[in-house]
């Protein structure tokens, strides 16, 4: 059996530690999530999805606000003699010390095809980039950013109207049989760890909320690829009226037409279609602000938005 510490915050870490808690070749011995955050209007302290679900299946839970400073909870695992970390979507740097904990190595889940996209936020930036494919890996975790060897990988198309949600369901899904696979050849000797490539390095720093705003001078393709990418995490947005709108569901209508950007060209039963400065852009759903998510042409209908009329 081999004896796991789960290091995992959001809920897409949620179905490994799912999967590997019931593995007849596994044993989750605790779990290392982040602390109770505030949540909603009332700011009421919320457990992780992952703490809530050891905490429901009688999992040991540590919740440092940095493991690398906080040496009794260190000393707390090394109690456990574990064989791995496993960590994916931890949220927090982990310092030589810890990583030396485990009796073979700290294992990540990185979601993409190291050595492209290093960093926070991958998910993101390979559909706002536009790529066609992106994949998941499984990689000996070293003191840098995402550069240790790479144990397996699985790659993943990307057609053109996938948005975050559709990948990250994706990658929670396919996430947890490489994890295992990834921990039983290691202890078997069957899977020899590749450093990563020199060329073909890049990085997925965090997403800033600035750049959730559309910039209409950007073509249709750029815009399309943002929407998506920043689908209900934080959404791309613009203003109307001096209302903040969110563009859910886009569609590329073409993308040669040169013109004024932002502006309206035409409301159809299909939706909104604007003009970019490279491109016409089809705006298929929208949340308003204080509002859901609706057909852009109800939201037309009820704004009186009409056609000659420019986004901010």
């Amino acid at each position: 059996m081999i004896k796991v510490v789960f290091c995992g915050t959001p809920d897409i870490a949620l179905k490994s530690l799912d999967y590997l808690n019931n593995s007849s070749n596994i044993e989750v011995q605790a779990v290392i999530t982040q602390p109770d955050r505030p949540s909603g209007r009332g700011q009421k302290l919320l457990p992780s999805p992952i703490k809530k679900y050891a905490t429901e299946h009688n999992i040991p839970v540590f919740q440092p606000k940095s493991i690398r400073k906080e040496l009794d909870i260190q000393e707390e695992i090394k109690k456990l003699q574990p064989d791995f970390f496993v960590t994916f979507a931890f949220g927090q740097i982990l310092s030589q010390e810890v990583l030396d904990i485990p009796k073979y190595e700290t294992i990540n889940l990185h979601a993409s095809l190291l050595p492209a996209y290093r960093g926070a936020d991958p998910i993101q930036r390979v559909l706002i980039n536009g790529e066609k494919q992106t994949g998941i890996c499984t990689m000996i975790t070293e003191v840098g950013l995402d550069c240790g060897d790479v144990c397996k990988k699985e790659i993943i198309d990307i057609p053109d109207k996938m948005n975050f949600e559709d990948l990250y369901n994706i990658i929670s899904e396919k996430s947890p049989k490489l994890i295992e696979e990834t921990l039983i050849g290691l202890v078997e000797n069957t899977i020899m760890p590749e450093k990563q490539s020199e060329e073909g390095v890049s990085n997925a720093p965090k997403i800033k909320k600035e750049e959730a705003k559309i910039d209409w001078t950007f073509s249709a393709r750029q815009i399309h690829n943002l929407v998506r990418g920043l689908y209900k995490a934080p959404c791309a947005h613009c203003f109307y009226n001096g209302k903040m709108l969110k563009l859910m569901q886009t569609k590329i209508l073409d993308e040669t037409t040169t013109g004024i950007g932002g502006k309206v060209l035409a409301i159809t039963k299909q939706g909104i279609e604007v003009q970019t400065t490279k491109g016409v852009l089809l705006v298929e759903q929208v949340k308003p602000e204080g509002k859901g998510i609706m057909n852009s042409r109800d939201w037309a209908n009820g704004s009186k938005i009409k056609a000659g009329d420019i986004y901010d």
